[in-house]
């Protein structure tokens, strides 16, 4: 390992540390920060992008890459240095009065979106949003103009799994989910349980309990409220937030436990990596495996509600009488008239993403304009899923993701489906990995994905970790092979 290598180490641990600060600047924005400070945050996090950006296009970085690019050098460091390379490569191509930009109207439309939503006008949403969509694909076209600018956005997030690949998944999900929608709507949904008044303050204890139980490391993390759930943080702080309905506490748990495979995913990186590649999670379809997989593939089994449904009694006396299978076949409900992805199950969820990344693809090639969303919106929904959306804060509000990034919703599903994949893995090595849920006992499932996921940070491109931890491709046949056995058993299609 020569001298060059070390330098650049150096260099890009300055500049994860300035990303990570920026993330926490974040994080304040969307918890503990109060509604007036939204004109100073917007200038901070537009000043540490500024910074980050000047530090990763800096001439002295590329002459260390070159450099170090002809050291002796073993795979874990050519690894290193090829993800560098990436983001530096793609970085110089944009002019640092673009990001500079988009990072302040990223924070001002945080405020845009939720006024919007509050209110229910999409009109009041509009104005950033294209500017937002024309900053997205100006950025695009400077860091590749020869190819589509949605692609290339979608390589922010997922920048080794072609979008060709992931595209032709939706169309095995499109002819696979469809038929079982139209099948379930036409069956009997099981009974819920879960109705009522669900004290707020008591189903907060009962998320802090669901994170007990799996084994969160409350030293390196901590639960909030946010408008919209999400997980920010490192391997050091990994912090999670989550939303309450006094009339849903599924929603409250799902939720938690989505956020929380997303925290252990960072808690589960190399703490001894820390600001190297090796210590960064691979992608966003990689970490909504973590979450989708503890949400789904634990939260929502027979197994679960075995163990935790004692636990829920505890918080609500109402729900004594539930019995295990009550609660799991209430948590496994197809809510075919629901409009919102965050509280879709299973089966429908994918129709909300792919709706939204067809919709973000017309948007991007200039075939829809801003203001034709909401209609757009609708009609999809009708299309997909049989329901239209009553208001826009029901639809095409109801995503916090288009102030920050376009071409992102994919890799929900992505996660989605490598979850079973990866759940078809676990089964291979672990023996009895269901008893090990109905036991309380996660420590196995930890220990496999530390091994198998979290501990390789950007060690591998996505397609071969993918490889490495399941032995093969990804595929969509688990996930549907999955959803059609357990939903047709429950629905008794």
């Amino acid at each position: 390992m020569g001298d060059a290598y070390d330098d650049l180490c150096d260099r890009y641990e300055r500049i994860t540390a300035l990303e990570d600060a920026g993330g926490v600047l974040y994080w304040d924005q969307q918890v503990m920060m109060p509604e007036g400070g939204t004109p100073a945050r917007s200038e901070q996090l537009s000043a540490l992008s500024t910074v980050t950006h000047e530090r990763l296009t800096a001439d002295e970085l590329a002459d260390l890459l070159d450099a170090a690019d002809a050291e002796d050098l073993d795979d874990d460091q050519r690894a290193v240095v090829r993800e560098i390379r990436r983001e530096h490569e793609r970085a110089a191509n944009v002019p640092e009065e673009l990001v500079a930009e988009h990072s302040r109207l990223q924070s001002e439309a945080q405020d845009d979106w939720r006024e919007a939503r509050e209110t229910d006008d999409f009109s009041a949403f509009q104005p950033i949003l294209e500017d937002l969509l024309d900053l997205r694909v100006e950025r695009a076209e400077a860091i590749d103009p020869s190819r589509d600018p949605y692609e290339v956005m979608f390589e922010d997030d997922e920048p080794y799994l072609g979008l060709d690949t992931v595209e032709g998944i939706f169309e095995e999900l499109k002819d696979g989910l469809l038929p079982l929608i139209e099948e379930i709507r036409a069956s009997e949904d099981p009974p819920t349980v879960f109705e009522g008044t669900f004290d707020v303050d008591a189903q907060r204890a009962l998320s802090e309990d669901a994170l007990d139980l799996l084994g969160y490391d409350w030293e390196r993390g901590r639960l909030d409220v946010s408008t919209h759930p999400f997980t920010s943080g490192t391997q050091f702080d990994a912090r999670v937030t989550t939303r309450f309905d006094e009339t849903d506490p599924l929603g409250a748990i799902g939720s938690t436990i989505h956020e929380f495979g997303h925290a252990v995913y960072n808690l589960g990186l190399s703490r001894d990596h820390y600001g190297s590649p090796l210590g960064k999670s691979r992608s966003s379809g990689v970490h909504e495996s973590q979450s989708r997989f503890w949400e789904n593939h634990v939260g929502r089994t027979r197994e679960f509600w075995e163990l935790f449904l004692p636990t829920v009694k505890d918080r609500f006396p109402q729900l004594s009488d539930a019995t295990p299978e009550e609660a799991y076949r209430a948590a496994n409900r197809v809510k075919t008239d629901n409009c919102i992805r965050t509280a879709a199950d299973e089966v429908t969820y994918h129709m909300h993403i792919i709706l939204r990344s067809e919709i973000e693809r017309e948007l991007v090639s200039g075939d829809l304009d801003v203001s034709e969303i909401p209609a757009a919106w609708n009609g999809k929904m009708e299309r997909y899923l049989g329901v239209r959306p009553d208001t826009d804060t029901e639809g095409c509000l109801q995503d916090i993701h288009w102030t920050g990034r376009f071409a992102g919703f994919q890799n929900y599903t992505v996660g989605s489906v490598l979850a079973a994949q990866l759940w078809a893995a676990v089964e291979d090595d672990l023996d009895d990995p269901r008893g090990l849920i109905r036991e309380g006992n996660f420590d196995p499932l930890h220990e496999w994905f530390r091994e198998n996921v979290h501990s390789h940070g950007q060690r591998y491109t996505t397609d071969e970790l993918i490889r490495q931890a399941t032995g093969e491709d990804l595929t969509a046949d688990y996930f549907l092979e999955y959803v059609t056995e357990k939903y047709g058993e429950i629905y008794d299609l």
